[in-house]
């Protein structure tokens, strides 16, 4: 019974996951990957975006569970006029040599002042 449970939620939970409407949003991207005692950046570019998730091209390969902050160019400006940014962190849920995707665990916007993403 109790597993039969956790395998309906599971289901679930990838279902719900993969219900959000991915948008094919291209912008520039800023990344910092946060690994024990470094910090590494890169850039590259989103490829799609959901409430959940965005998945963009890396300089290098991403492992399964990295903790990642993403800053993005956003194509909509703040009183048509003051450029925004879209910061996300996450962690990478799929990744192969080009490209990264991370789960949203937490977003907001910034203004984007003359030192551009970061």
């Amino acid at each position: 019974m109790a597993t039969e449970q956790a395998r309906m939620a599971l289901h679930t939970d990838v279902a719900e996951r993969r219900a959000a409407v991915r948008f094919p949003i291209e912008q520039e991207v800023r990344y910092k990957v946060f690994n024990r005692n470094t910090i590494e950046v890169g850039s590259g570019r989103t490829v799609n975006m959901s409430s959940n998730g965005v998945l963009f091209t890396t300089e290098r390969t991403l492992s399964t569970g990295e903790r990642v902050e993403l800053s993005v160019n956003w194509p909509a400006h703040l009183d048509n006029r003051c450029a925004l940014k879209l910061v996300t962190s996450g962690r990478v849920v799929r990744t192969d040599s080009t490209k990264a995707a991370i789960a949203i665990e937490r977003y907001e916007f910034r203004t984007q002042g003359s030192h551009g993403l970061f």
